[in-house]
């Protein structure tokens, strides 16, 4: 069977005026390579403005990437322009869909959607792409006689490290390989995937899955392996959403990497490491932790439902440094309740860490859908989501680059957000460098 994978192409959150690329759909791509081990033939197709009208013609189902909600009006028009054969099985998932199952099938004329992980579903749906009965399949929305039907939910596998390889061979060597991506480095490195989902609740996170899968140290050494004999590789970057929860896992994958040489770099919290899990980190070849900062002000970490401190930023910082591990923070400001006070909060504490932080990324609040402050909108004061009254129907508007809309509060709050980012974003550059 001819399957053919759509995913919306998206640019690196830090650098999005230079177009530069972010990290490879791994979504697909580990679609891609349990379709093709199951013996379909699989391509993988590019949305991006101004390549939309795809000729997918001579393919049995097409599958759209729901990546994010941003990019969610891309592939509508992606869906209604690309050459499609009737009769072909139109499929889609991803973490719109998951959120918004029922809307997604409606909106894109879809005959199922996959809501959650998706590896397994996708076989299935394929087994019945002639009697287009999907009542057996979990994990899955469609519409019979009318209504609309949602089966059981699918259980999360066990063991991902059952999954084969992500399919990179399906993309071109330029999207896997890139030399300008590594902690500021020029390492030529590729992307990975070691672990899935994040337990932790911020209010201003768009993670669809709570519970931690974790690959194994042996699959984390066959995959980079594999990426050093095929590409060439002299480093990597960890893409999962919060790679260090389990200090156990993490351990485990170190253990097992030491001796490739590589260097490599990935996401955490503030409050999930130790200096004897950073010591082992540098030891196999960790050049730099990005950590969630978020903000220096206690009320608006309360707020945002991080469950850190001030003193739980330093310490992480103050350990990482130690390791000889080099520390990045991403700072969100906006959120409702930003003010003046609040931001130069930020900024004191941005002083102090100073010496420590080798890079720091600002971003500005934007209510993403899927969030809780998005599902709770009046209670934070949002407004502009699809939830409300006088919804405008363009979803690109929740992109998080250089994103200057007004979301809360009154014409006076936003005076007051907008002069105290300028202020914020100032003292970074200043001491950091322009920002993307």
């Amino acid at each position: 069977m001819k399957v053919a994978l759509l995913y919306p192409e998206v640019y690196d959150m830090a650098r999005f005026r230079e177009e530069r690329k972010e990290f490879p759909p791994f979504g697909v791509l580990y679609l891609a390579a349990v379709a093709e081990e199951a013996g379909h033939q699989v391509a993988i197709r590019r949305v991006a403005p101004g390549h939309t009208a795809l000729d997918l013609t001579g393919f049995d189902a097409i599958g759209l990437s729901l990546a994010s909600s941003a990019t969610y009006g891309l592939m509508l028009q992606a869906r209604r322009e690309a050459m499609i054969d009737p009769g072909a099985l139109i499929m889609a998932g991803g973490v719109h869909a998951n959120f918004y199952p029922a809307e997604s099938l409606r909106d894109l004329s879809a005959d199922v959607v996959a809501d959650g992980e998706s590896e397994d579903t996708l076989l299935h749906l394929l087994d019945h792409i002639d009697d287009r009965d999907f009542s057996s399949v979990a994990g899955v929305v469609f519409e019979r006689d009318g209504r609309i039907v949602r089966t059981p939910s699918r259980p999360l596998m066990r063991d991902i490290d059952t999954l084969p390889l992500p399919a990179r061979h399906l993309l071109p060597r330029q999207d896997i390989v890139l030399s300008d991506r590594l902690a500021g480095t020029d390492t030529r490195m590729a992307h990975v995937m070691f672990s899935r989902g994040c337990p932790f609740p911020c209010s201003f996170c768009a993670v669809a899955q709570r519970r931690m899968q974790y690959r194994g140290g042996a699959s984390a050494r066959t995959e980079l392996t594999h990426l050093i004999d095929t590409y060439d590789i002299g480093g990597f970057a960890i893409v999962d959403d919060n790679f260090i929860v389990n200090k156990a896992k993490v351990t485990d994958i170190c253990d097992h990497i030491t001796d490739l040489n590589l260097r490599w770099s990935a996401l955490s919290r503030v409050d999930t490491v130790d200096q004897p899990l950073l010591e082992a980190m540098a030891a196999s070849g960790c050049i730099e932790i990005k950590y969630g900062m978020e903000s220096g002000s206690e009320r608006l970490l309360k707020a945002m439902r991080k469950n850190t401190t001030q003193a739980k930023i330093r310490a992480a910082i103050e350990m990482t440094a130690k390791a000889g591990i080099q520390a990045k923070v991403f700072i969100i400001h906006g959120f409702p309740g930003e003010n003046t006070e609040t931001t130069r909060e930020t900024i004191t504490l941005l002083k102090q860490l100073r010496p420590m932080l080798g890079r720091v990324a600002l971003f500005r609040f934007v209510p993403l859908p899927g969030t809780e402050v998005y599902a709770n909108a009046l209670l934070h004061g949002i407004r502009g989501t699809h939830l409300q009254p006088g919804w405008d129907g363009d979803w690109t508007k929740f992109h998080i680059h250089h994103n200057q809309r007004h979301w809360w509060g009154t014409e006076a709050d936003w005076r007051e957000t907008e002069r105290s980012y300028r202020e914020l974003r100032d003292f970074v550059e200043s001491a950091w460098g322009p920002q993307g």
